[in-house]
């Protein structure tokens, strides 16, 4: 987890954009780099660096004494670094993972570069030989990654929004940078840029390029023991490929299904390479909670280090402001849910030494997760649904994820996002994808039934949401929020919230506060967001589960 920043073409004196690079120095808390491109008039790399891989020849922008001509910045993880250079001969100067960009665009150019990286990632690369700037981004947005292009040409980049905000002469908007993408400019003399092409290198169904060259292959055929033992397999190596680290690894635990998962596969697979310290899970909820009970039971099935963080609605509330404005979104489930994690990786990083932190997010919109899809008209309905939140989740639960664990300085890794996990279980017949037996994700559970990985209720535990689930079942942590908001926002304001916020108007007193807050902290830039996060096939006005009519307390199953 790391900050990049990039700027081609501002004629505005480098001290006062350097302020705007700053803003995003939470993400890189070990080393900064501002650097401007000798010879080149107008072009700057800004990088804050959160050291993980190769200590020595770590920062950036990235060089190498082999392409002179190439500077590289880029926020990610190459896990498949070391197999390409050894399927391509590639002759590396140093450790770092990133490295092998250069190489791969050397030889193959840009696009079949992108495709070959297995890993998240965000990049900007210049090729001064060319006078070419390139841009991508990985197929999740597991990395973020944000665009200001002028009509003259001044192009800006950033991890963050909020550090490009205030890029000055720019009355262009900010937008995020779409996953699975990369973009081609030409550099003129003027350090200014012209797009000139933009496309899509992978997309979430399609097997990625690079499983041609992964060591791990697996059976052919949709027999159910066939899938279910593919599923293990894969989702094993998602894990251990994601290993890779100088720095201590933990895994957030919620106890269920999904972090139960990550999290025992994590420490099987820790004890199986030696790793030199236990792995540490981290929970957070209010005492009573389901989160903290279920997390408990797992860590002591799994023998990790456990760490309990408990909260008080007070805490969480007055959390708020300081989470939006490392969110930047005001959609309503995304910063219910980054209370608490925000607050569970702020304990992280001043009470442990874990830096590396895993977690299951991504599995809910892969494997039909949410309880809304057992009203599904239609396996095929299903599917499609499943696809769209998965390209939609850099705008929601990848953006959480983030912004909650890069706030304090964590990098965070999310192996249910895996491109060839995501790939072939997206490849299964339809009808083996839903809900089952009145249980979702019944195709994912199933495949680790029996095996002891995970106690057997967490296996079929029911879904929460994460600012459910860390909750007491008798009052909902929504609940809270609402009530503690309803004297914040009286009955005249909600009536004139269409008048007031023509985009996206805030139908409650608590999307009401959220857009308050937004709105103070990014004026005029509501369209960040092109729609709230709410299930669907169904008429529900609240995105928790908990107020679905299909929604059951685990005492009542």
């Amino acid at each position: 987890m790391c900050g990049i920043w990039a700027l081609f073409g501002s004629d505005e004196c480098l001290s006062v954009q350097c302020i705007s690079a700053m803003k995003i120095s939470h993400r890189g808390p070990d080393a900064f780099r501002l650097e401007n491109v000798n010879g080149f008039t107008n072009c700057y790399f800004g990088f804050h660096r959160l050291a993980i891989v190769d200590q020595l020849y770590g920062m950036q922008p990235l060089r190498v004494k082999k392409f002179p001509f190439l500077w590289l910045c880029y926020n990610g993880e190459i896990y498949n670094h070391h197999a390409l250079q050894k399927q391509f001969g590639f002759d590396c100067q140093t450790e770092m993972d990133g490295e092998v960009l250069l190489h791969l665009y050397e030889r193959f150019g840009i696009q079949k570069m992108a495709s070959l990286l297995d890993g998240v990632f965000a990049f900007v690369l210049l090729d001064t030989a060319n006078r070419k700037v390139f841009v991508g981004r990985d197929t999740y947005g597991v990395r973020p990654l944000f665009k200001l292009l002028t009509d003259d040409g001044l192009l800006a980049m950033s991890s963050e929004a909020k550090g490009l905000t205030e890029i000055t002469s720019s009355t262009a908007s900010v937008v995020p940078f779409l996953p699975g993408h990369f973009e081609a400019f030409d550099l003129k003399a003027s350090g200014k840029v012209e797009s000139v092409l933009f496309d899509r290198f992978h997309c979430c169904t399609e097997e990625p390029a690079h499983s041609l060259y992964d060591a791990v292959q697996i059976a052919s055929g949709f027999d159910e023991d066939t899938v279910k033992s593919n599923i293990r397999l894969l989702f094993e190596n998602a894990v251990r490929k994601r290993l890779m680290a100088q720095r201590r690894i933990g895994c957030l635990l919620s106890g269920g299904l999904d972090s139960s998962l990550v999290a025992a596969t994590l420490v099987k697979l820790a004890k199986e390479e030696n790793l030199p310290y236990p792995i540490q899970t981290f929970a957070i909820g209010t005492e009573d909670s389901p989160d903290i009970i279920a997390a408990r039971k797992v860590a002591v099935h799994i023998g990790s280090e456990h760490h309990e963080v408990n909260f008080t609605v007070e805490e969480g509330i007055q959390a708020m402001k300081e989470v939006i404005s490392h969110l930047e979104t005001y959609d309503i489930t995304t910063v219910r849910a980054s209370i608490g994690m925000y607050l569970v990786s702020k304990y992280i990083r001043e009470k442990s030494d874990s830096v590396v932190i895993f977690s299951g997010e991504g599995s809910d919109e892969l494997t039909q997760g949410y309880i809304y899809f057992h009203k599904a008209p239609s396996p095929k309905a299903a599917a499609e649904e499943s696809v769209r939140l998965l390209k939609e989740l850099y705008l929601f639960d990848n953006l959480r994820a983030d912004r909650t664990t890069a706030a304090h300085g964590l990098e965070l890794r999310v192996p249910f996002l895996d491109h060839r996990f995501t790939a072939y279980y997206l490849s299964l017949p339809e009808e083996m994808r839903t809900p089952k037996k009145g249980v979702e994700k019944h195709l994912l559970r199933d495949s680790f039934a029996g095996l002891g990985l995970i106690p057997n209720d967490i296996l079929w535990r029911r879904k929460e949401a994460f600012s459910d689930g860390l909750s007491s079942v008798k009052k909902s942590w929504y609940t809270s929020l609402q009530e503690h908001l309803e004297n914040h926002v009286n009955d005249d304001q909600l009536e004139k919230a269409p008048k007031t916020f023509p985009h996206l108007p805030p139908r409650t007193k608590e999307a009401f506060h959220y857009r308050q807050v937004f709105e103070e902290l990014y004026p005029g830039q509501a369209k960040w967001l092109s729609h709230y996060w709410m299930p669907r096939w169904t008429n529900a006005s609240d995105p928790s589960a908990r107020t679905l009519d299909i929604y059951k307390p685990e005492k009542d199953q």
